[in-house]
């Protein structure tokens, strides 16, 4: 049965920092995209960042993150990162991760949620101003 286990959220100022990892169990599975996306109360699931593991043209961040948001992955242990830095108020939402293990989904595809067959239970990032 595949399991995707997120860890390391929590409570953080503005301006400070948090990393989320995120382990995909069994270690047979072999995803061809890793992603994060986040959804805050009252708005709708949005993509944050991805990586690939065979695309030479990733990671992928949504613009919102991108330069203060970092994602990397371990192969060898099937877990993705995101490292969250200068996070804002706004940054505040449960943060899901989420795999493509059966598509290899395209660069057109990669923020849209319906694409990956793997999720997270999802993990709280709260951002205090």
């Amino acid at each position: 049965q595949v399991q995707l286990v997120e860890s390391g959220g929590g409570l953080v100022q503005a301006g400070g920092s948090l990393t989320l990892s995120c382990e995909a169990s069994p270690r047979t599975l072999r995803p061809y995209m890793m992603g994060w996306f986040r959804q805050a109360p009252g708005q709708e699931r949005e993509f944050v960042a991805a990586i690939s593991t065979w695309r030479m043209d990733s990671p992928y961040y949504a613009n919102s993150v991108n330069g203060r948001f970092t994602i990397s992955r371990d192969n060898a242990k099937n877990t993705q990162f995101l490292q969250m830095n200068s996070l804002k108020f706004e940054d505040t939402a449960v943060y899901y991760c989420a795999v493509d293990s059966q598509t290899r989904i395209s660069i057109d595809q990669v923020s849209d949620s319906i694409w990956y067959d793997y999720w997270g239970q999802g993990t709280q990032v709260t951002v205090s101003s």
